[in-house]
């Protein structure tokens, strides 16, 4: 095995070249990139859509199992995905690390290369980001430029009474892959010679180590001539975004239980684990599927997108938010998925100077 590289052995900027070497600039709106005080980037009749997300070690991935190179992919697609949540396209991405001593050069080339390769796939351009020292373990902090015409933006508060309710692909598998991934984790007990049980589960762990925002959608809806009335990514759970949007368009929602798209990996997982599979996927996160309204006129167009499940219709307020059961009764929709803030403040109570768990 090659000798790995100590960071401190190349400096924040020599690491800086070596991770952005090479960078070829493709979206004609990134006029100048790594390598100067500040990017440089220019809109034309278009809105700009700017988000950012921060990963912290020990709170949203555990290295245990997940590798580094899928990290990179993963922390990369789900900026991406803020900004097709909103119907743009993401354009540009800044990358900055917190870097403890226990990583080599040659990790965080691992790292930059799962980034690099999501930039490759959906057309992003690496534009600029930052370096510096953790005491604790790896941070991660990725901010996503991305843009769309004014008439076309999809915004949170603009659900209707009679709107029908959208999801893209099927639900519920990235919670379930974390799960078989936590049960491995702790049936190896720190063996090194460990063998996980994973033969048959593959989907489950790409959907949650390896998920993909979901720029085909977006683009077919296009295709189709429908412009959503309101839209949401689902990384908090499927619970948790619909009350967001009912909230914003201050409307109620009725889902229903049968129309839930779920996979059948995702189905066997959950009965192995003797879990609620409807709860799994309601409430589970991480799915960075596309959860929409339209209008109902638009229902013939829509349901003949492949890839996309009518699942409901939006109320009047004054009816609530619930899930329809199978058997007819009605259940209130609680936000019941990932809270950072709460699991850290839990994971503190208990066992003081530690982090919460990683989802």
């Amino acid at each position: 095995m090659a000798k790995e590289t100590e960071i401190s052995q190349l400096g924040e900027f020599g690491l800086i070249d070596r991770l952005t070497k090479d960078i070829e600039l493709k979206n004609p709106q990134s006029l100048r990139g790594v390598g100067d005080d500040c990017a440089v980037m220019e809109y034309k009749d278009t809105e700009v859509l700017v988000s950012t997300d921060l990963l912290v070690e020990g709170v949203h991935f555990d290295l245990t199992y997940v590798p580094l190179k899928h990290l990179g992919y993963k922390a990369a697609v789900v900026n991406f995905s803020d900004v097709y949540a909103m119907n743009g396209r993401p354009r540009q991405i800044v990358v900055s690390l917190a870097i403890s001593k226990r990583f080599t050069v040659e990790h965080i080339e691992a790292l930059y290369s799962g980034i690099r390769l999501a930039c490759e796939i959906y057309g992003v351009d690496l534009v600029g980001g930052d370096t510096t020292t953790s005491r604790s373990g790896l941070v991660i902090s990725i901010t996503v430029i991305g843009d769309a015409p004014k008439d076309k933006i999809v915004y949170r508060d603009g659900a209707r009474d009679t709107d029908l309710i959208c999801v893209s692909g099927d639900l519920g598998a990235a919670y379930m892959g974390l799960q078989l991934l936590e049960r491995e984790k702790a049936a190896s007990n720190g063996q090194a010679d460990f063998q996980p049980e994973f033969g048959g589960k593959e989907y489950l762990l790409e959907r949650q180590l390896k998920p993909e925002a979901r720029k085909d959608i977006i683009e077919a809806i296009d295709r189709a001539g429908i412009v959503p009335t309101s839209m949401m990514d689902i990384s908090d759970g499927l619970s948790s975004e619909l009350l967001h949007i009912c909230k914003a368009s201050h409307t109620g929602c009725r889902v229903y239980e049968d129309r839930i798209p779920i996979d059948y990996q995702t189905a066997l997982m959950a009965e192995e684990l003797n879990m609620n599979l409807v709860t799994a996927a309601m409430n589970g996160g991480e799915d960075y599927e596309l959860l929409f309204t339209v209008p109902l006129h638009a229902h013939e167009t829509v349901k003949k997108i492949p890839g996309i499940r009518v699942i409901g219709h939006i109320t009047k307020p004054e009816l609530g938010c619930a899930l329809v059961t199978r058997d007819g009764n009605e259940m209130e929709i609680r936000a019941q998925g990932w809270n950072p803030l709460a699991q850290a403040a839990s994971a503190a109570s208990e066992q003081p100077g530690q982090s919460g768990e990683a989802k």
